[in-house]
């Protein structure tokens, strides 16, 4: 009886503290998600209800018509493609450079090999910012303005996804490679065929983080980009901004438009992205 007792108290503690764990994960998601569900609301809002005090919380009749309004006030659609397009020619070359870097770094031996990768390190501790006028007047001497190449060419190469991706190619046993190389691998095929694989988790996790970085990137592009031919969504939300005016509902409409794409791009990939970045940390 005595046990029995004691793991009907012991079951009871367990709810309780897994009633307290979920609920206040609850309020904390809640807590997250308000900004979100405010500007979809918003979005849907007339003028009056968008800016009334106290707030109107939800619309008496939901006004659809204001995204036809803002899609028709800027190109927003360029911009997406715009986006998109700097985006994938950001990550393949994020990740091809990361992937060449890691490979000579991990498997090469080469004079001065250490002093070249704590120089290469020691750029992970320079501020974007300090690199912004020097890049932009190469940018500007290549005659790049204005163009895609001009959005994406100066973060292709990372020191952090070197690293990153250095340290798990480090994990792989030596006698690999001397035994690919005696039977006559090539090193390029050893390490697409073999490397690239094997690490595939953490090559997608720097594809995800390149990704997002570049889709929410917005001092460089706004500087280099010009024309809404160029624009990307964030330097496009910011002229829609200013022709939108004291719209509050319309800024609202051009947000959710612009953050449409991610919502899309991670329910496609909801079970990559997982993977990829629970799969995907520094092992040591």
């Amino acid at each position: 009886m005595p046990r029995i007792h004691e793991k009907r108290v012991i079951d009871t503690k367990q709810i309780v503290s897994d009633i307290i764990k979920y609920a206040l994960l609850t309020i904390g998601a809640l807590i997250l998600f308000f900004p979100f569900l405010w500007m979809l609301t918003t979005s849907l809002k007339t003028l009056s209800e968008a800016i009334a005090t106290p707030p109107v919380w939800l619309p008496r009749a939901p006004q659809w018509v204001n995204y036809a309004v803002v899609w028709n006030m800027k190109p927003f659609m360029r911009y997406i493609m715009n986006t998109v397009i700097c985006c994938i020619c950001h990550v393949a070359g994020v990740v091809v450079f990361s992937v060449l870097g890691a490979y000579a770094f991990s498997m090469y031996s080469f004079r001065f090999k250490g002093f070249f990768f704590t120089l290469f390190m020691l750029t992970m501790m320079v501020p974007g910012e300090l690199l912004i006028i020097q890049n932009y007047i190469t940018i500007q001497k290549m005659h790049l303005m204005d163009t895609y190449i001009a959005v994406f060419l100066p973060t292709l190469a990372s020191g952090f996804y070197i690293y990153m991706l250095r340290e798990h190619f480090m994990q792989m046993p030596p006698s690999l490679f001397k035994s690919a190389k005696v039977d006559g691998t090539s090193n390029w095929r050893f390490l697409w065929r073999v490397m690239v694989p094997m690490n595939r988790n953490t090559i997608f996790t720097i594809a995800i983080l390149s990704f997002i970085g570049q889709w929410n990137a917005f001092l460089w592009p706004e500087l280099v980009t010009r024309t809404d031919a160029t624009k990307l969504v964030s330097s496009g939300l910011i002229a829609f901004r200013s022709e939108a005016s004291s719209n509050v509902q319309y800024m609202m409409a051009g947000s959710c438009i612009v953050l449409i794409p991610m919502i899309v791009f991670y329910a496609v990939f909801n079970k990559q992205i997982i993977n990829g970045v629970g799969g995907g940390g520094i092992k040591g």
